[in-house]
């Protein structure tokens, strides 16, 4: 089963190169709620001193204004990643006024759609464009669902690794080609053996009755403000989180056999107009609801647990980036935030996914059939909803196995993955963490899920105080860091210089937000 996998391991670790996978690209993008005293969504606007979340490269804002955004950029080393990122919420901690930053991906105390201020970026178009892309998405699936938090992980593999890898396989296709080929080897895996994430590193088995409001849920009642799944790692990635369910109605469901299909089918649902979505209008008395009446807005509103990504230039569509220039690295989105680390995500998660990354890379990747379409996204499901029952069976090639058992078996497989990886760098820390994920499979009470259940019974609290205890903790963490001075000079001459360059940017526009985005669509 894992043969193609081994011999390919074989072959690089035969190399003996030591280096050969120490100039890959790491970076985090990692949201956080911003909340006042008493854990309830922040009305206030993104703070000034944080400046413009328009152009700002590593602090920004996700849908809400108080749904922040923390983005590292690509680095070599998981320390550095995790340096910058401690760094950026230092910093940001500054600049909160009696606010902290929530500790869980799931929010808490929402009074209601009304009560999620969208995220505003100015006037410039593409501010404009970014804004009513939120208003869109909260009409069609509700803004409530909008704020919950995740943490992206983005990763690229060397660049000398590609014409190794590639001269080993005795491929001869174009690079880019070659590369953009193996990353999407490498999702379709991903997705295959994704429901390990939320098993490992889910951190919301429980989640606030308030998030709910009057709808009706099959979740149980922890106490009198919390609903839970006994067995549950990640309601997040369950069906209660974000999901496409308009492309299950209309048939369209992204493809992954090759690069051109998966542009394909993306262009296909932003260039089809969806009947309920017309529904709603796109301009209505003067003012702006949706981008378009389409399946997708734009392509970052189908949501995957990972991605292919391309850097955009201007106002390039990442589908035609993709198109013109391939894949540049993956984007995996299935993390939950880390409630029990004060950065969200910690050294052995990094070390994990890379080698996780890896492994999906070497592991044979055959398309996807429909009927393993099905049991992939059952898997998931499954998993997040009832991950660590010891009798949970998931679905591999049609047939019916323990996830403990394939997780173990996927565990064993990456042995040798992590030896190859710990060439690369000093002692080791691949295979450590590996180790870490080994003791979570043997013993499901070690999950981050088992984990937040187990201190909630012990302290006798819902979610809403275990998640407002982590935050305070959390915030006296960052509060009590000293910040370096060249940091702190580095974030504020950042945020003078956004604010600078997004009043440049609404000075320069020249048409009207109508043509804006009749030319932005032109491209398709």
């Amino acid at each position: 089963m894992y043969r193609t996998a081994q011999q390919r391991l074989k072959r690089l670790l035969d190399l003996q190169h030591t280096q050969l996978m120490r100039n890959s690209a790491i970076g985090v993008e990692k949201e956080s709620l911003r909340v006042n005293a008493r854990g309830s969504i922040a009305q206030t606007p993104h703070p000034v001193k944080l400046g413009s979340a328009l152009t700002h490269p590593c602090i920004t804002t996700d849908f809400s204004e108080a749904l922040a955004e923390f983005i590292t950029p690509p680095l070599q080393q998981v320390q550095d990643v995790l340096g910058f990122l401690r760094d950026t919420q230092q910093y940001v901690y500054q600049c909160l006024d009696d606010e902290f930053l929530w500790a869980t991906s799931m929010p808490c105390v929402v009074d209601g759609e009304t009560s999620i201020p969208i995220a505003d970026y100015g006037t410039s178009n593409s501010g404009m464009m970014k804004h009513v892309y939120r208003k869109g998405l909260g009409y069609r699936h509700g803004c409530t669902m909008q704020v919950i938090a995740g943490v992206h992980f983005n990763y690229s593999f060397p660049p000398e690794f590609w014409p190794i890898y590639a001269e080993l396989e005795g491929n001869r296709m174009p690079m880019q080609d070659f590369i953009s080929e193996s990353y999407m080897g490498l999702i379709r895996n991903l997705q295959r053996f994704g429901w390990l994430i939320p098993y490992l590193f889910g951190a919301s088995p429980a989640i606030c009755k308030s998030f709910i409001g009057s709808k009706d849920t099959k979740l149980q009642s922890f106490n009198e403000n919390t609903y839970y799944e006994p067995w549950a790692t990640s309601l997040r990635m369950g069906d209660i989180g974000y999901q496409n369910n308009r492309e299950n109605e209309t048939g369209i469901k992204a493809s992954y056999d090759n690069l051109q299909s998966y542009i394909d089918s993306l262009i296909c649902a932003i260039t089809t107009p969806c009947p309920e979505f017309e529904k709603i209008g796109i301009k209505v008395d003067g003012e702006w609801r949706q981008l378009n009446a389409n399946i997708l807005q734009i392509e970052n509103e189908y949501y995957s647990t990972i991605r292919p990504k391309q850097i955009v230039t201007g106002n390039e569509m990442p589908s035609l980036a993709l198109r013109r220039r391939g894949v540049a690295y993956v984007e995996l989105r299935s993390l939950d935030v880390n409630a029990f680390d004060p950065l969200g995500i910690n050294e052995r998660q990094m070390y994990f996914l890379e080698c996780f990354l890896l492994f999906c890379l070497l592991h044979e990747s055959p398309p996807i059939s429909l009927s393993e379409r099905r049991a992939i996204d059952e898997n998931e499901l499954k998993t997040a909803h009832q991950g660590r029952d010891p009798e949970l069976k998931l679905t591999r090639d049609n047939t019916p196995v323990l996830l403990s058992t394939w997780a173990g078996e996927l565990l064993s497989e990456m042995h040798g993955v992590c030896e190859l990886l710990d060439k690369s760098t000093e002692g080791s820390p691949y295979c450590n963490a590996l180790a870490a994920q080994q003791k979570k499979v043997d013993n499901p009470e070690l999950t981050p899920s088992a984990r937040m259940l187990q201190e909630m019974r012990d302290r006798g609290e819902g979610f809403y105080h275990f998640a407002k205890r982590m935050s305070e903790i959390h915030q006296h963490f960052f509060t009590n860091l000293p910040m370096r001075e060249d940091s702190q000079r580095f974030y504020s001459e950042l945020a003078t210089k956004s604010i600078e360059d997004q009043k440049a940017r609404e000075a320069a526009d020249v048409l009207n937000f109508d043509e804006y985005l009749k030319q932005y669509f032109s491209q398709v």
